[in-house]
């Protein structure tokens, strides 16, 4: 005998802020990725670190016009409302109390188990938004993968993915695609 499949509901971002704003989700550590709420992974501690120092070193480099966001969502099309690890957005705080930055200059994931799900999934995700500069922080190779040069892709999840990647260990530095001036050395961003 064969059953029929579940019936899946997608969920618009709209829908899923308003759920947000009732505190539906109070507790629970999800995102809106493609449409579907995905339970976020829980961190481990190097995990964790490694989220901070590059918090720390993007925050050092960053012109007064640029603030970086941690683990909050962006705003990047009708059906997602990731959380990444960093986001660096223009602008001052208090510019984001409406709504979230739907714009970011970077995105930045930090990658030990989720590694292979931030390069295929979320890469793909990033690229489709328009996501020009999109970094991923790889602990298990101890190196940063710069991603950039998003365009369309049918074989990709989200029918986009990143044209251009760039492995880059340390002593190596890494500039934001938007902020060239802003270096980074590639240590400062792997405890």
């Amino acid at each position: 005998m064969t059953h029929p499949s579940p019936a899946v509901r997608r969920w618009t971002r709209m829908e899923y802020e308003r759920l947000v704003d009732l505190g539906l989700f109070r507790g629970d550590a999800v995102e809106l990725i493609g449409g579907h709420l995905v339970v976020a992974e829980p961190q481990g501690s190097y995990h964790a670190t490694a989220v901070g120092a590059a918090d720390d070193a993007l925050r050092a480099v960053l012109p007064p016009n640029f603030i970086v966001r941690a683990q909050m969502p962006v705003a990047l099309d009708d059906e997602s409302a990731p959380e990444p690890d960093l986001a660096v957005v223009p602008g001052a705080r208090g510019d984001y109390r409406d709504a979230h930055p739907a714009r970011p200059a970077l995105i930045v994931e930090v990658a030990d188990s989720s590694l292979e799900l931030d390069r295929a999934h979320k890469g793909s995700l990033y690229a489709r938004a328009g996501v020009q500069d999109y970094w991923i922080v790889n602990l298990i190779d101890r190196t940063v993968e710069v991603h950039r040069d998003p365009g369309p892709d049918p074989s990709a999840p989200y029918g986009w993915r990143y044209r251009s990647m760039q492995t880059l260990a340390p002593p190596a530095r890494v500039a934001l695609l938007a902020l060239p001036a802003a270096q980074i050395c590639v240590a400062d961003l792997l405890p």
